[in-house]
This record gives C-alpha cells, sequence and structure tokens, in this order.
C-alpha cells in the first residue's frame, strides 16, 4: 500500500471570489500570479464557469473566453476546471443542445480539461447532453451530486444518484455542498457510500466555510477516502468562501499525507491576493457579513453565493432590516416547492420568492416567471412533489406539466442565434456569448466594435500579457 494521498484544487479564480466578492475579479489581478499558481502542484486550477461569464460582460467589460485563453497560456501544467450547469450551461434556463454542444466543443478547444458538471435539481436527464459533449471533445467529465437535506435527500437517495452518473459515464464524482451544511458525522457515512459505487474512480469534495464545519468535514472524508479537496488561498478564503489552502495543506502533511503541493509557493501567492482582498473591502465589494461564519446557515441552507444576492437585493430594496426575515423564508419556500437543491439557477428563483414574499407581505402574490416554469416542469422533475396548494396558487388547475426531458421541447438554436447577432460576432464564441447572455453580450460586442466610449466606462476588451 502507498503513502496517504491527498490532491487539491485551487478555487481563488472561480469560486473564491464569486462567493465573497461577486465575482468582481478582474484578469489584469489573475495574470501576475498565474505562472506561480501553476507552479504548486495542483490537481486543477477551477478558473471558469459558474457566474465568470456572466459577470465577464455584465460588470467587467471582459471577454470571458480572452480570460480563458490567458489562463491557459499561463498555466500550462496544470489542469483548468469549470463549473458547468448542465442544460442551463452557464445560464438560468435551458438551452438546445445543440447550443450545449457547440459550447462545450469551444471551451476545450480554448483550454478547459475538467468540466464539473451539475443540474440544479439533480435531475440526470438534464446532463446527457453535457456529459456525451464532454467524451465527445476529449474532456474530463466529473459529475457532481448536489448535496442538500430534506426527507428525501437521503444517503440512499445519494447513492442511486451516483450509480446513475457513473453509468453515464463520469471520469470522476464530486460532491458539491454549495452551501457548507454537509457536517461531519454524515460525511462520515455519505463518503463510503459513494466511495463504495464508484470504485477507483476519483472522488472530489467541494464545500464552503459558511456554517463553520468545513476543515472538520474535509478532514472526516478524506480520512473516508475523498481523493480531492477544493480550497481557496487565505486572503480569499473563509466566510462564504472555501476553507484555506494553506492551512489544510499543514495539517494533511503533518498527518503524513502527501498533498503535492509547494509551500514556499503558496505562501508567496497568499501575499500576491492580500492587497486584492483589501482593495475589494475598502471598496465595500467584500460585504464584511460574508466573511464570518453564521451557524444558521445549518438551518437554513443558504449558499455563500446566494447569502450575497439576498444581500445585495435588500440593500438596494432598501429593507436590510428584514434580511434575517427573508433567511427565515426561504426553507419555507424550498419545501413547498419540493425541496430542490440551493444552487444556481434554483437558489436565486427561490432567494427571490423569499424576497417578494416578506416585501410585499403576502406570500406568493409575486411570482417570478422562473418559478412559474420550475413549477410547470420546465426545470425538470423536482425532488419531491410540490405543496399542491402553492402549485396551484402559481399556475392554476389547468395548466400541463412538462413530463419528458425539458430540453426535447427545445428547437435547435445555434444557427438562429448565429443569424441575430449577425456581423458583430466575429467568431463562435461571439455567438455563443450572445446565446447565453443576449442583451449584454450585444451591448459588449457592440463596444468592442464601436469603442467610443465615455471617459468614465472604461472598457477592457483584452488583458495585457
Amino acid at each position: 500500500m502507498g503513502p496517504l494521498k491527498v490532491r487539491f484544487t485551487e478555487t481563488v479564480l472561480r469560486d473564491a471570489h464569486q462567493s465573497l466578492m461577486a465575482t468582481r475579479m478582474t484578469t489584469e489581478e489573475m495574470l501576475p500570479i498565474l505562472k506561480e499558481l501553476d507552479e504548486v502542484g495542483y490537481y486543477a486550477l477551477e478558473c471558469w464557469g459558474g457566474a465568470t461569464f456572466d459577470s465577464a460582460i455584465r460588470f467587467l467589460s471582459e471577454d470571458p473566453w480572452e480570460r480563458l485563453r490567458i489562463i491557459r497560456d499561463h498555466t500550462p501544467n496544470t489542469p483548468l476546471m469549470m463549473l458547468l450547469r448542465g442544460q442551463n450551461i452557464l445560464g438560468y434556463r435551458h438551452y438546445a443542445d445543440d447550443i450545449v454542444d457547440k459550447f462545450i466543443e469551444k471551451a476545450i478547444v480554448n483550454g478547459i480539461d475538467i468540466f464539473r458538471i451539475f443540474d440544479a435539481l439533480n435531475d440526470t436527464r438534464n446532463l446527457e447532453k453535457s456529459i456525451e459533449a464532454v467524451k465527445k471533445y476529449g474532456g474530463h467529465a466529473q459529475m457532481a451530486i448536489c448535496y442538500t437535506t430534506s426527507p428525501v435527500h437521503t444517503v440512499a437517495y445519494y447513492t442511486q444518484l451516483t450509480k446513475e452518473l457513473v453509468e453515464m459515464g463520469a471520469d470522476s464524482i464530486c460532491i458539491k455542498d454549495m452551501a457548507g451544511i454537509l457536517t461531519p458525522k454524515v460525511a462520515r457515512e455519505l463518503v463510503p457510500a459513494i466511495k463504495g459505487v464508484i470504485g477507483d474512480l476519483p472522488l472530489e469534495m467541494h464545500t464552503h466555510a459558511t456554517s463553520g464545519t468545513s476543515e472538520m468535514t474535509y478532514l472526516v472524508s478524506v480520512e473516508a477516502g475523498a481523493n480531492i479537496i477544493d480550497t481557496a488561498m487565505s486572503p480569499l478564503s473563509g466566510g462564504t468562501s472555501q476553507p484555506a489552502t494553506e492551512s489544510l495543506n499543514e495539517v494533511f502533511q503533518e498527518m503524513g499525507y502527501d498533498t503535492n503541493l509547494d509551500k514556499a509557493k503558496l505562501e508567496s501567492i497568499a501575499d500576491y491576493f492580500k492587497p486584492i482582498r483589501q482593495k475589494y473591502l475598502d471598496n465595500k465589494t467584500i460585504n464584511p457579513r460574508l466573511l464570518t461564519t453564521d451557524p444558521k446557515a445549518l438551518m437554513y441552507q443558504v449558499p455563500g453565493g446566494m447569502l450575497s444576492n439576498l444581500s445585495s437585493q435588500m440593500m438596494e430594496a432598501g429593507a436590510y432590516d428584514r434580511y434575517e426575515e427573508v433567511l427565515a423564508e426561504v426553507p419555507r419556500v424550498r419545501k413547498e416547492l419540493g425541496y430542490p437543491p440551493l444552487v444556481t439557477p434554483l437558489s436565486q428563483m427561490v432567494g427571490t420568492q423569499a424576497v417578494f414574499n416578506v416585501l410585499t407581505g403576502e406570500r406568493y402574490k409575486m411570482v417570478p416567471n422562473e418559478i412559474k416554469d420550475y413549477v410547470k416542469g420546465r426545470y425538470g422533475c423536482s425532488p419531491a412533489p410540490i405543496d399542491p396548494d402553492i402549485q396551484k396558487l402559481i399556475i392554476g388547475e389547468d395548466e400541463d406539466i412538462v413530463r419528458v426531458r425539458p430540453a426535447d421541447l427545445i428547437e435547435p438554436g445555434f444557427e438562429s442565434e448565429k443569424e441575430k447577432i449577425g456581423n458583430l460576432a466575429e467568431s463562435d464564441e461571439d455567438v455563443l456569448m450572445y446565446a447565453l447572455f443576449p442583451q449584454n453580450a450585444k451591448t459588449f460586442l457592440e463596444k468592442r466594435r464601436h469603442p467610443q466610449v465615455k471617459k468614465d466606462e472604461p472598457i477592457r476588451i483584452r488583458a495585457k500579457y
């Protein structure tokens, strides 16, 4: 038997700043440290996908494809990972199969090695096209289980789900605990159960430090057989982000595990990110509230990114004093809607509904169209039956419910999107940007074509090498 091993996936280029500061880190800020990140010895750098694509074009005036190419150019030794929302790709609705296929092809061409693929409802039908395309174009398909708790989300449920993912062709499995609510006790039971199904396939653990249990959960998980853990460099760790890379590296090395990480380089990288963290604290992009431990996460089950979104929504509404009411409303809405895991896009949808319920003073008086579509089955099958009274309140009694794979109802769309955007698109990547985020992509592409913008509205198309 060889030495004990545990590998690390670094999240500082994606989930860490998504969770703490609404995905605002720029490519320019990432560029100087990429070479050192590449030399540390990580299993992977999680650097793309999730909210990075939308935020790049919406808030940073950056081309997300160019960011990926730049990161790839500077990290020749480390696999790059992205977070893909299955049939939702990186958006908030289902897209046509040909768009899913084309997106994955281009992501691989531009530098992605590992695709962490999940469906917000753990509906495996919504993962079929993604895993098929990843295998087709030679990528690594890491299939993610969205972990949550409810009467239906048992170890047996997750074990059966894992069997389905393995049968679909998963190259590895990730337990994705987006809210930081997987406790050590459950991990001690869940990890061996999953390992019993996947055999020699790698098992990666993803959690957040939100509730204060993450380090203990990782320790138990690794001892129970998990192979890889997700961590963030210390300046952007903790709170709603992941636990600190350096700390867990020290712990596991002391326990006799081979981590493959270079401690000296970790220290240098941490020093680099400290002023970046301070910058975003000073300009109030990081809400200090999100840096602290919140044990209530174990009760509310609200992920880090969702906490920051809810916080922003309530501040914009001038009702931040009712933030706790919204947090308490989230689990009620979730139960009534069939216990969907709180992960994008369901986290935003459930959170918005909770905000509406609190601010209007009448539950379900206002219902977003996305919630109506969810209740109609257009996102897939809810984990548990939706409360019939709530269903009636939202869509009435006569509405037909979708029973097939939702994407079966969507016509191929790439060529029509290409026609719509016309000569503003200079590549298939531009067309995909438009297909996913039409309004913001069009604005971005128009600025790129006609960059006469006001002095106080800079546009960064390409980061400098």
